[in-house]
């Protein structure tokens, strides 16, 4: 791999490195300051590593167009203007500065996702630590241009895109200065059903574009991003929302405060879990060695007596000689009386091994 990890404020994210874990905010201020300040105050204390927002403004996105080609039909949003769409879900600008004021307060670190190049020259201003591509950004290719030009880590998320699509966006980034990249498997649907996950992807996308991979997830529930990491996610992105009840453009397939601290326990208890490849006895397995099968003595036996199968059985407590040991101790004889329930050993044979 071209880099073994990354770095975001000082946290590093790569194969070798707990999961990068960011809640995505969006939309979920549900146009209230006060409340985006809160969910970033809510977020840090549920453990995640990052806050991300988006930074546009319906007039970035689109144009208020009252053409066929401009209605959302289907999905979360059926029945909404493009333009209005944007206009509800917008973090405005003029909010920023106060959002990354509240992440440095309460010890967080935030970024965003810009969508236009005048996004990017705010979050510049405001010394925003990396940025994300958004899923439906990828063939924007100059404004990946721009953001790799800053020099800070970009994340990409790949959601309907096609291996040419990805490849002429990384390829793009590195060209024009972005030497810390992450890209991310996403199904672009939302919510997105677990059965059409395909986490085999992530570690697909790693070796394929030699890049850190992880996982961009619309999913309900912490399931898909829980799996995501035994499967080689470095970075999980999943939204986040102070209550689902406030609805909001982005609330059905958000996670709740609680559910978000069991998303940042469980994956990185996954993350743990893999460990490597080995069949050594584990530290932990130890205690468990007297729970073995093993061969002990069930009835009296006199000194100079031959062994038979009256007088031993593999049997647990595992403090006696293995049970592969069983068939070779018929007929030999023992050097001394030995009571029942003594655990077999080479000497208490007569020539023993």
């Amino acid at each position: 791999m071209t880099n073994k990890f990354i770095t975001i404020n000082d946290t590093k994210i790569g194969p070798d490195f707990p999961p990068y874990i960011i809640a995505e905010l969006s939309a979920n201020h549900n146009g209230s300051i006060e409340q985006a300040l809160k969910s970033i105050e809510v977020a840090a204390q549920c453990g995640v590593d990052a806050v991300k927002i988006q930074s546009y403004t319906a007039n970035t996105m689109t144009i208020d167009c009252d053409k066929e080609d401009f209605q959302i039909k289907g999905g979360l949003w059926h029945g909404y203007k493009l333009y209005d769409l944007y206009q509800w879900a917008q973090t405005p600008f003029e909010w920023h500065q106060q959002l990354f004021d509240k992440a440095k307060e309460v010890g967080i670190t935030l970024f965003s996702t810009p969508f236009d190049e005048t996004a990017v020259e705010l979050l510049e201003s405001l010394n925003a630590p990396a940025y994300k591509l958004a899923s439906f950004e990828i063939t924007d290719l100059p404004l990946i241009k721009r953001i790799a030009q800053t020099g800070k880590p970009l994340i990409i998320s790949t959601g309907m895109a096609n291996i040419e699509e990805i490849e002429d966006a990384i390829c793009t980034a590195r060209e024009n200065g972005c030497s810390e990249l992450v890209v991310l498997h996403c199904i672009s649907a939302y919510p997105a059903p677990a059965e059409q996950a395909n986490l085999a992807t992530i570690a697909d996308i790693n070796q394929r574009f030699d890049v850190i991979s992880g996982l961009s997830d619309h999913s309900l529930g912490t399931v898909v991003s829980v799996a995501s990491i035994a499967l080689g996610a470095n970075l999980i992105e999943k939204h986040f929302i102070l209550d689902r009840n406030d609805k909001g453009p982005d609330a059905e397939f958000s996670l709740e405060p609680e559910e978000f601290k069991r998303l940042v326990k469980e994956t990185k208890t996954a993350y743990q879990a893999i460990g490597s490849a080995g069949y050594e006895r584990k530290p932990v397995e130890h205690a468990s060695m007297k729970f073995r099968r093993s061969l002990y003595f069930v009835n009296d036996i006199k000194k100079g007596q031959m062994i038979t199968a009256e007088h031993i059985k593999r049997i647990r407590p595992g403090y006696g000689l293995a049970p592969k040991h069983y068939q070779s101790l018929l007929g030999k004889t023992v050097n001394q009386n030995i009571s029942r329930g003594t655990a077999v050993s080479w000497n208490l044979i007569v020539n023993g091994e």
